[in-house]
């Protein structure tokens, strides 16, 4: 199967998805990352034309550790709108690219509009590569309409799971991949007295306990039409 993983900033899939997407990789899947929004606005000393492409560096060497193909759009931060038509067709190029039988993205109702427009943005992007004629061909040939599944929330807030992934052989992997974006771990630290990698660690662990699993990540399954099936989809 062909997974394709669309977060906002550069570590958002790290944080919410990267133990199922090593998960899926380990069984033979293909699995694809990108990010949307560059990140530059991520640090209070790091000036943003810097800090945007240090963040696309850490989410490459990050994709590298659990084998994923890394694509990037890079909007600036704060600006993701999904009625971005440029926005839009990139996307388009990417999932044409890709050909995705499966798209894992953010919940609709997450905690802030870059997100929120994240998901918007691959639910019209995904449709829209669908159509043969649609601002993308150049990029290969439409893919039909797929199932999206929503990553949890950062730190599960507003976010029950319908379903759960047990990650617990990749915990080690998903924390390693992580560690590859120095340039957050170490200003959440520094500034805000946060050890990100234990706040991750510690959410995986709470999703287990709620599923019987030692970690795991949650999950819930877009119910819009066309986007529902029969089969299982997550491993």
């Amino acid at each position: 199967m062909r997974i394709l993983a669309i977060g906002c900033h550069p570590d958002d899939l790290e944080i919410a998805c990267y133990g199922t997407l090593a998960k899926y990789i380990k069984q033979g899947h293909e699995v694809s990352v990108c990010h949307i929004a560059s990140g530059n606005m991520g640090h209070v000393e790091i000036m943003p034309e810097e800090l945007a492409v240090i963040r696309f560096n850490e989410a490459a060497a990050a994709a590298k550790v659990i084998g994923a193909q890394h694509f990037s759009i890079g909007i600036p931060d704060i600006h993701v709108k999904a009625d971005d038509d440029a926005l839009i067709y990139d996307l388009g190029r990417v999932i044409r690219k890709t050909q995705p039988e499966l798209i894992i993205t953010h919940f609709e109702q997450d905690y802030m509009n870059d997100h929120i427009q994240t998901y918007f943005s691959a639910f019209r992007a995904s449709f829209g590569a669908s159509i043969p004629h649609f601002h993308c061909a150049d990029a290969g040939p439409s893919v039909p309409v797929c199932p999206i599944y929503h990553m949890d929330t950062v730190a599960g807030v507003g976010f029950i799971p319908t379903e759960y992934v047990d990650i617990s052989e990749e915990i080690d992997l998903k924390l390693e991949a992580l560690s590859c974006h120095k340039s957050q771990l170490e200003w959440m630290l520094e500034h805000d007295g946060i050890d990100f990698l234990d706040f991750v660690k510690t959410c995986s662990r709470v999703r287990g306990y709620q599923c019987g699993a030692a970690y795991a990540e949650g999950f819930r399954a877009n119910t819009n039409y066309l986007r529902l099936t029969a089969k299982r989809l997550l491993p």
